[in-house]
């Protein structure tokens, strides 16, 4: 039995490290060689929500149906939808990323005065869910450019990040902020890896 749960762990691993894509848009990651720090700037314009046609219009959903079951229970979504990124999105992308280099080699941060600036553009969102008895894992695209602190139209380099999927450990992520939270943890992670071996 637990050899059996071994591998259906290991084989979960799996098709999470080999589900997330990247796909360098512009530059080369070695553009990114010998650059020690990056300014983080997080982009969420023009942010589509599968099944639905805007965010606004996801936003509008979820709010009628909690107003429906408790009065004023859309508002506080709305605002926790939105208070989410810089309370736990952006601080846990900076954490995944800078425990990746040991002695601080390599380090992200908000307003840290780095010659160049990393930016974190979420093209796509999708929350997950979990019930209990059924979960699914959530999912996060997005586009991570590189550019000089001042000069956003000078970008040395670009690439899309997609199938990037948060879960909490054992499945206990019943909540829909923890679950994205840890797909920003996984992108970190991700992009990390990438300069790691190929800014060389």
């Amino acid at each position: 039995m637990k050899k059996q749960l071994m591998l259906i762990a290991l084989m979960l691993c799996t098709s999470l490290m080999f589900s997330q894509k990247v796909k360098v848009t512009k530059g080369d990651f070695k553009n990114l060689k010998g650059i020690a720090a990056y300014n983080l700037e997080f982009d969420y314009s023009d942010l589509s929500i599968p099944k639905y046609k805007s965010e606004e219009e996801f936003l509008q959903d979820k709010m009628a149906k909690r107003d429906e079951k408790n009065p004023e229970s859309g508002e506080k979504f709305k605002e926790s939808w939105f208070a989410d990124r810089p309370n736990r999105y952006e601080p846990k992308f900076i954490e995944s990323f800078n425990k990746r280099f040991d002695d601080g080699e390599i380090k992200v941060g908000k307003d840290i005065g780095a010659e160049y600036t990393m930016k974190v553009h979420t093209t796509m969102m999708y929350a997950g869910y979990n019930v209990g008895v059924v979960r699914k894992n959530s999912k996060i695209e997005a586009t991570i450019s590189v550019y000089k602190t001042g000069d956003p139209s000078n970008v040395i380099f670009s690439a899309d990040y997609t199938k990037v999927e948060g879960n909490g450990a054992f499945g206990m992520d019943y909540d829909s902020g923890y679950r994205i939270s840890e797909a920003y943890a996984k992108l970190a992670k991700e992009v990390a890896a990438n300069i790691k071996k190929k800014a060389k």
